[in-house]
C-alpha cells in the first residue's frame, strides 16, 4: 500500500493484489511500534493526520533483569520531538486502504495469487479471485507478502534461523503508568517489551516456546504475576490484561532481494525478531526507497521499470540497511539471552556505558529511527 500510495504522482500503471478482503473487514488489533522515520514518511503519504490517537514515545528505557546497568534514550538523543509512536495495526490498514481506493491504483481484495513467472522482458502472475482465474503482465512485479510466492522466482532462496521462541501479544494494564515510556527488559527467556498504547501497555513478551505454552493457559491473575515478576516494580502492579495471542519468531531472509523483473520488500525480504521494533519500520523504507528508484527513471524510458540496472541499483541502495538491522536485532536477542555470567556482567556494562556516553546514544537511537542512512535528516 505504502508503495503503490508513493508512485500516484507518476505516471506509472499500478495494480495492488490483496488476498485478505476490504481493510474495514479485518480488525487485528496487533499494536505497531512506528519510529519516526515511519511518521515522516506516512506524513508524506498524507496517512498520518488520519490516524486515531497514535501514542508518542518520548522515553526508551532499557535494562537486563537480575544485572546492574541500564540505558535511558530520548528525543533529544535524536534530535526529533519523538523516537516513535505505537499506533493499532487495523487503524493504520484502515487508513491506508481508504487511501489507495481514493488514488489511481486499481485494488484488488480476495485476489489470490497461485503462480508467478518472470523473464527479462515482463512478469506475469496468475490469480484467483472467487470463481475466477485471472492473468495479468507487467514490467515489475514487486512482493510484499510473507514470501510464500518469492521461491518461484528463479535465485530467490531463504535462510532461516529459528529462535525457538513464542511471542505472547496482549494488551496490559499496571497501578502506576509512566506516559511516553517505553520499556524493552531483557530476561534470559527473551526480551519484555512494554509499549505506552491508550491507558495501558501493548505487551510483547517472548519466551521459549514450551514456556509460552504453559504462561499462554494461566488465568488472568497468574498471568499478571509471572508478568510482574519477571518485568518488576517499576510501575507497580499490573492490574489487567487482555486477550492474549502469540506467534513462533524466527530469523528469516532472502539470499538476493531482486530477481528478473522482480524485487522482494517487507516482509518477502525479511521476517526479524520483534525486539526493538525494527520489521515494519524496515519494510516501510524498503517501499518509500524503491518508489525512489522508480522516480529516478525518465519518463518513457524503454523497458523501465523493472530493468536489471534499475533493480541492481536499489539492491545496492537497501543493502546496508538490510544487513545492520538484521545484525542489530539478532545480536541483542543472542547476547542477552546468552545463559553465561561473564557475558551477562558485559551486557550489563554495555548498557551501563551507553547509558552515560551520548554519541553511542545517539548511534543507537539514529539506527532505531532511521535505519543506517538517516536518510530524512536535516
Amino acid at each position: 500500500m505504502a508503495l503503490a500510495l508513493t508512485l500516484r504522482e507518476y505516471e506509472f500503471s499500478v495494480l495492488l493484489l490483496e488476498a485478505r478482503e476490504l481493510p474495514e473487514k479485518v480488525d487485528d488489533p496487533r499494536p505497531l511500534a512506528l519510529s519516526y522515520g515511519s511518521r515522516l514518511i506516512l506524513q508524506r503519504l498524507d496517512i498520518w493526520k488520519n490516524l486515531t490517537q497514535p501514542a508518542p514515545i518520548t522515553t526508551i528505557h532499557i535494562s537486563n533483569r537480575g544485572h546492574f546497568g541500564h540505558a535511558v534514550l530520548t528525543p533529544d538523543d535524536a534530535g526529533v520531538p519523538a523516537l516513535g509512536y505505537v499506533v493499532n495495526y487495523h487503524d493504520l490498514y484502515h487508513s491506508m486502504g481508504r487511501a489507495i481506493r481514493g488514488s489511481n491504483a486499481v485494488y484488488q481484495t480476495n485476489a489470490l495469487v497461485t503462480a508467478i513467472r518472470t523473464d527479462l522482458s515482463l512478469a506475469q502472475v496468475a490469480y484467483q479471485q472467487g470463481s475466477t482465474t485471472r492473468q495479468v503482465r507487467a514490467r515489475l512485479l514487486v512482493l510484499a507478502d510473507g514470501g510464500k510466492l518469492a521461491e518461484q522466482i528463479d535465485g530467490v532462496r531463504y535462510h532461516t534461523y529459528d529462535y525457538q521462541q513464542t511471542a505472547i501479544v496482549a494488551n496490559v494494564k499496571v497501578e502506576s503508568p509512566r506516559p511516553g515510556t517505553a520499556f524493552e527488559r531483557f530476561t534470559l527467556n527473551g526480551p519484555l517489551a512494554l509499549l505506552p498504547s491508550g491507558e495501558g501497555y501493548a505487551l510483547v513478551w517472548t519466551m521459549p516456546a514450551a514456556a509460552a505454552e504453559k504462561i499462554l493457559k494461566l488465568d488472568d491473575r497468574s498471568f499478571l504475576l509471572h508478568l510482574h515478576e519477571q518485568f518488576g516494580d517499576r510501575m507497580g502492579e499490573f492490574t489487567h490484561v487482555g486477550p492474549r495471542s502469540s506467534f513462533p519468531l524466527i530469523l528469516k531472509h532472502a539470499s538476493t532481494i531482486t530477481g528478473h523483473r522482480a524485487v522482494l520488500i517487507g516482509n518477502a525480504a525479511q521476517a526479524l525478531h520483534p525486539v526493538a521494533g525494527q520489521g515494519f519500520n524496515l519494510g516501510l523504507r524498503d517501499a518509500w526507497e524503491l518508489a525512489s528508484e522508480i522516480s529516478r527513471i525518465p519518463s518513457g524510458t524503454p523497458g523501465e521499470p523493472g530493468s536489471t540496472r534499475m533493480l541492481a541499483a536499489y539492491s545496492r541502495r537497501r543493502q546496508s540497511d538490510k544487513r545492520i538491522s538484521r545484525l542489530f536485532t539478532d545480536s541483542l536477542v543472542k547476547l542477552f539471552t546468552a545463559d553465561l555470567p561473564l557475558v551477562q556482567t558485559c551486557s550489563g556494562m554495555g548498557l551501563a556505558a551507553l547509558d552515560n556516553l551520548p554519541p553511542a546514544r545517539r548511534l543507537i537511537a539514529h539506527q532505531m529511527i532511521f535505519g543506517t542512512k538517516g536518510w530524512f535528516i536535516g
